[in-house]
């Protein structure tokens, strides 16, 4: 299973059209809405000057040492 950082759930009401549109979007980039929401979000912000940093990812490989 992985340990992705927890994501806020929350409900989004959209005009079926410009669902669609995000759907199709996704699609041609192999991704999926939820995805393409989010980048489309992080891309909207940005160009107004809101810095949102990325949340860190799972951590890969064994665990550090202990002092044995």
């Amino acid at each position: 299973m992985s340990q992705n950082p927890p994501r806020k759930a929350f409900a989004l009401r959209l005009d079926p059209a410009l669902y669609a549109a995000i759907e199709r979007l996704a699609a041609a980039e192999l991704r999926s809405a939820n995805a393409e929401i989010e980048i489309l979000l992080r891309e909207a912000l940005a160009r107004r000057g809101v810095a949102v940093k990325q949340s860190e990812g799972p951590r890969r490989g064994r665990p550090p040492r202990t002092g044995d």
